[in-house]
């Protein structure tokens, strides 16, 4: 049976460099699920790996698409279990890493059934969006599908829509339409995912948006602020920067702000990966264990 490793945890946990390690020891690729590394135009403010980083083990869906050709779940994960099918006919293992649930889930289970909404309806929302911000529409949610919001990322305008526009259009809760009967695929799936100590993970988020700032994150999202309103560029890391540009704040607010939504939005992928159930949680440097673990699945 072909094995798919899934790294998962949060920003800054220290996915890159185990998943690099372990790709040697299995001699085998790393797919990202990562849903803003893979666009080739966010390169700074996604801690995308460089090429040193990855050490000469391949990485896929890094750089591999336009921000103008938007990906969602769905394209993912019919792209990734094609570029799946092409690798396991070469290799028995192959590592899935990344920080974003919905596309981990989308590849290993499939995706919901969900009903079409009314376009007016979408529009109208996104409407409301702009006119009255996020928080209103957050709080409404909130409302509407409380078991939902305990693990959405609701800093994501698109997620909080989309769910927002399910409850109002069916009546429904956003979560009663999740996945009962998870997909069947032609491999097995081992759930790993990391952490550390807060305080630890924390700083290294700090030292990271630092290191970013230095390296050109807010010139980066100058060149990209005719975007601004494209589905890739509402994420942390740009929109914090994007008012700073428009005179909103000084810069000292930015970069409090770009640490602040960090260390929350890793909460909350931490609080996404415990509720799935499904994985065994290590230390970004428990190789052997990992291995270990792989070793029995396949047994």
């Amino acid at each position: 049976m072909k094995t798919l490793l899934i790294v998962a945890g949060p920003t800054a946990v220290g996915k890159t460099a185990l998943c690099v390690r372990l790709a040697k020891s299995l001699q085998t690729d790393v797919v990202s699920a990562d849903s803003r590394q893979l666009y080739r135009e966010l390169n700074i403010g996604t801690a995308k790996p460089t090429k040193s980083e990855m050490q000469g083990v391949r990485h896929h869906f890094v750089d591999s698409h336009s921000i103008t050709d938007s990906v969602n779940a769905g394209r993912y994960e019919r792209e990734c279990l094609a570029l799946l099918t092409t690798l396991f006919a070469e290799k028995d293992i192959v590592i899935l890493s990344g920080g974003t649930g919905l596309y981990i889930n989308a590849v290993c289970f499939g995706l919901d059934d969900m009903p079409v909404v009314d376009a007016d309806l979408r529009q109208h929302l996104r409407d409301r969006w702009k006119t009255e911000g996020l928080a209103i529409l957050q709080h409404e949610l909130s409302q509407l599908d409380p078991a939902y919001v305990e693990t959405a990322d609701m800093q994501n305008p698109a997620r909080v829509l989309r769910a927002l526009e399910v409850c109002l259009s069916t009546g429904l809760p956003y979560s009663s339409f999740r996945r009962q009967q998870p997909a069947q695929r032609p491999f097995q799936s081992v759930f790993v995912a990391l952490d550390r100590p807060r305080d630890e993970l924390y700083t290294r988020i700090d030292a990271r948006m630092d290191a970013m700032l230095s390296a050109g994150l807010v010139d980066e999202a100058q060149s990209l602020v005719g975007f601004r309103d494209l589905s890739a560029l509402q994420t942390v890391g740009y929109q914090e920067i994007f008012p700073y540009l428009d005179g909103a704040y000084n810069y000292e607010e930015m970069t409090r702000l770009l640490k602040r939504n960090s260390r929350r939005y890793a909460k909350r992928q931490l609080t996404w990966f415990h509720n799935q159930g499904d994985y065994t949680w290590f230390g970004p440097d428990d190789d052997e264990a990992i291995l270990s673990l792989v070793a029995s699945q396949q047994q």
